[in-house]
């Protein structure tokens, strides 16, 4: 059951383009908020019935690259003020993310990426930035500085928690991906 949340929201990703496509704001923001919720409840929901797996951690950060990528695409379809006043700190954002996925090829074999506390949070923000974006647009409270300024935010926040994933793969090599902050590492690297 788990699994098949994290699989949902790569599943579901093309209706939420074609709702895009077709301007269906509504059946779009409907349906954003309640496959964006999976990504919430995937990971709970494994726990609760003790079916984590390196499998199931694979899948959940596989289908939050693609939907949290293709956020991005709706956000700038959506609301393009949004994305053009936050270019170039989006730039650099994804100069430290595709450095995360190279560094961790190159010191560990293989991709991976995290769950840190940063990270998940970042999703969350992410997730409540596309509903408070159409919030402010109908009803005209803060309609382009609120989202921007959200924007640039989790932005920041992201480039810090790619640049701890970063740090934990070259000072720690491959460690759980659910690690929550990198100087929990420190405290267990300390009991060995």
């Amino acid at each position: 059951m788990p699994n098949s949340l994290s699989i949902s929201r790569i599943i579901f990703l093309p209706v939420l383009a074609v709702f895009t496509v077709l301007g269906w704001s509504w059946a779009f923001f409907i349906s954003y908020i309640i496959l964006g919720s999976t990504d919430f409840f995937d990971g709970k929901l494994a726990r609760y019935l003790k079916q984590t797996s390196e499998f199931g951690k694979t899948i959940d950060s596989i289908a939050d690259l693609f939907f949290y990528l293709g956020t991005l695409v709706f956000v700038y379809f959506w609301f393009p003020h949004i994305v053009a006043g936050n270019r170039y700190i989006l730039a650099a954002f994804f100069m430290v993310f595709f450095a995360s996925f190279v560094i961790s090829w190159v010191k560990l074999g293989k991709p991976i990426m995290m769950h840190t506390n940063l990270l998940r949070l970042n999703a969350v923000m992410v997730y409540f930035l596309v509903i408070i974006s159409f919030v402010s647009s109908i009803t005209d409270i803060g309609q382009e500085l609120v989202p921007v300024y959200l924007g640039k935010l989790i932005i920041a926040v992201y480039i810090l928690g790619f640049l701890e994933e970063i740090l934990i793969f070259i000072m720690f090599g491959e460690v759980d991906r659910d690690t929550r902050y990198i100087w929990d590492l420190f405290g267990t690297n300390k009991d060995q």
